[in-house]
């Protein structure tokens, strides 16, 4: 993935605001990465999607609606744009935040 021009500092308090532990592991959800990268969730997953052989298990998961609804249900915001997400969102562990950092957008 190509990173725009980067001219914003990210604090290291906001980004580790965006890791949560999920199944035992550490990890950053696509759209709190896709905002790291400074694109949109919709053009990071397609990325992904179009590299997958870059991404197995320990890379990457989709939460489960179980565990995509207890994520909201903890969140003080409501969902984004018009009625949320259509899926359940993607996790990435360490491994799978570099490999999509090496996607092409």
């Amino acid at each position: 993935m190509r990173q725009k021009d980067i001219t914003n500092i990210i604090p290291t308090e906001r980004i580790q605001q965006c890791i949560y532990l999920i199944r035992g592991e550490k990890v950053m959800l696509d759209k709190d990465l896709a905002v790291l990268y400074q694109v949109e969730t919709k053009v990071l997953n397609q990325s992904v999607k179009r590299n997958i052989d870059r991404f197995p298990s320990d890379f990457m998961f989709q939460l489960s609606e179980e565990e995509a609804e207890s994520l909201r249900s903890q969140s003080v915001t409501s969902n984004e744009g018009r009625g949320g997400r259509r899926y359940p969102p993607y996790a990435f562990t360490k491994q799978g935040v570099a490999a999509a950092l090496k996607c092409e957008v």
